[in-house]
């Protein structure tokens, strides 16, 4: 009998294969007593060894294959295994106590993991799956017992387990394994982020995959929709092979729109980008008919690594971009640390709320020398394109002003010097906090363009943490409250004759789209594979029948009357 697990959508497609279950052995570790401290330290360092040259080689792969911030995961990992605060306790323990590396090493990482986990910060808990993979790849070289390598899969393969580290996704042979889907997890961790990146179909979060399904079931996993089907019927294996084949003509249709311009259908012109984390992103921009890149995140220029990147490096990581996209825009966001990314080598105090305290601009306009070496680089870089600057997490207006300020002093500083700057460089900002969006009126004289961060804005607006779940229910796109704001900002930005872009999940949202273009936003920004499907919608929505329900949209009252508005228009 077929049985049907709902989860959470994680990576679009449709894999049908038989289970794999990727099962993690069982490390007994027990207390030894031991009578050489300094031959145990020793067995603790080789093993240690052994796990950072492993890393070292999975990073490598999951640099060619995925890119350099997948790769910074793994860099990230290196760093667990480097740092004293965690690998000197153990030795001490080893010392002190005079037991086994294993059981030190575990004792010691459980207290790291337990004091993550209870963090009210989803960056923090996902350090915690950080320090638990590694030292788990530690302990077993120290018990001397195989972890599981999904690489060297021979055949197709839909692997399920309880979750999937970064370095088993980053493992994974896209030959054979066709999807995965896992008990925990959603779709902003690491492996989810990592199988978009290789477009592997996967559901996450179903809870009860590994208790319900064995290894040899047949499998359906429907990342469109978030379903894993066992043991199916024939009736449903052949629905879903008719839902692939249409998948796959759905892909060729868009795959045809690459090199067009996006149109609507009563002939409006806007403009499709993408959202990068790295140069070699640039490839998936192009391949996807992008038509710019509408969020450069540069911080993870500063991520996975032990001391920040200095002026020489991110000149040539900038200048690599814009030369990449050949003329088109390229908006690159300003430093954006804090809140649920962090640099541990800057050594910031902890807060009791992050993503309302010291990040973004706010520790831009603090730590000068920071900001200051990242726009030397990025006006140095900016005679190689089209170059446009923004600045993350602006407030008030001073904020934007003072910023601003610094970036015209630092180009006057380097065209005294002799060193050439384009003329040409838009200075706008994000907006995502409710404060700049109800003020948009005033920043719209200031900026050269504004974009609106959409995922930072609904948490703000509704006071919902997007990575609780408890009040997931309260992060809605569709909700008036948000709509109302987005209209704001594109309404005050037109007057002044400047453009708007959106560079949040949002844009990319197949629903959200026909409500956007309604509201006349200018440029949307989304990851690379949103963009031709995005180009195909547009393609047969009338801008000027959208423009005459903006009015109903925005009196709504809530979000499921925004949606049911939306429905009937798509289908009628």
């Amino acid at each position: 009998m077929t049985e049907k697990i709902k989860g959470i959508a994680a990576s679009n497609g449709i894999a049908i294969a038989k289970a794999y279950k990727l099962v993690q052995p069982q490390l007994d570790i027990e207390k030894i007593a031991i009578q050489n401290s300094e031959q145990e330290i020793n067995r603790l360092n080789t093993a240690i060894q052994t796990s950072s040259e492993e890393l070292e080689h999975i990073k490598e792969q999951a640099r060619t294959e995925l890119g350099e911030d997948k790769a910074a995961i793994f860099a990230a990992h290196l760093l667990v295994l480097r740092d004293p605060e965690l690998i000197q306790p153990v030795q001490d323990k080893i010392k002190q106590e005079q037991v086994n590396a294993e059981y030190a090493l575990h004792e010691t990482a459980s207290q790291f993991i337990q004091m993550f986990e209870q963090m009210d910060n989803e960056y923090m808990k996902e350090r915690a799956a950080d320090i638990r993979d590694v030292t788990k790849r530690v302990v077993g070289h120290l018990l001397g017992v195989e972890i599981p390598n999904p690489s060297l899969l021979t055949e197709e393969v839909i692997i399920v387990t309880d979750d999937l580290t970064p370095s088993d996704t980053a493992q994974l042979n896209r030959k054979y394994v066709k999807g995965f889907t896992t008990d925990i997890g959603g779709r902003t961790s690491h492996s989810a982020i990592m199988a978009r990146s290789m477009e592997i179909p996967a559901v996450v979060g179903t809870k009860t995959v590994t208790a319900d399904i064995q290894t040899g079931d047949l499998l359906i996993v429907d990342g469109l929709d978030g379903f894993v089907f066992i043991n199916p019927s024939d009736e449903i294996i052949h629905t879903y092979h008719q839902k692939l084949s249409d998948y796959n003509e759905k892909k060729a249709i868009w795959a045809a729109l690459k090199d067009q311009k996006t149109v609507s259908g009563d002939g409006h012109v806007v403009e499709l980008a993408a959202n990068i984390g790295t140069p070699e992103d640039v490839r998936g921009v192009l391949d996807n008919g992008g038509e710019g890149v509408g969020l450069y995140r540069t911080e993870f220029l500063y991520m996975g690594r032990d001391q920040l990147p200095t002026e020489e490096e991110q000149y040539t990581a900038y200048k690599k971009v814009l030369e990449s996209m050949g003329g088109k825009p390229v908006v690159v966001r300003t430093l954006d640390i804090g809140g649920d990314k962090e640099l541990p080598y800057l050594h910031l105090p902890k807060e009791m709320n992050p993503f309302l305290g010291y990040r973004a601009i706010r520790l831009c306009l603090e730590e000068q020398d920071i900001f200051r070496t990242q726009l030397r680089a990025l006006l140095r870089a900016s005679t190689q394109g089209n170059l446009k600057i923004m600045f993350p997490m602006i407030a008030t207006i001073e904020e934007f002003i003072q910023a601003k300020s610094i970036l015209l002093e630092e180009k006057s500083i380097l065209q005294s010097s002799g060193i050439e700057v384009s003329d040409q460089i838009e200075i706008g900002m994000m907006v995502e906090i409710p404060s700049s969006a109800i003020l948009a009126d005033q920043f719209a004289k200031e900026v050269d363009f504004f974009s609106i961060g959409t995922n930072d804005l609904i948490q703000y607006t509704l006071a919902a943490d997007r990575m609780n779940e408890r009040v997931s229910y309260l992060y809605q796109p569709y909700h008036p409250a948000i709509l109302r704001l987005i209209n704001m900002v594109i309404e005050a930005a037109h007057r002044e004759g400047k453009w708007v872009g959106m560079c949040g999940e949002m844009a990319g949202d197949q629903m959200a789209i026909p409500i956007l273009l309604g509201l006349g936003l200018d440029e949307f920004s989304m990851s690379a594979s949103s963009i031709l499907p995005a180009r195909s919608l547009i393609k047969n929505l009338s801008k000027a029948k959208l423009e005459s329900l903006k009015g109903e949209i925005l009196s709504k009252s809530t979000a499921e009357e925004v949606l049911e508005v939306v429905k009937k228009l798509i289908n009628p």
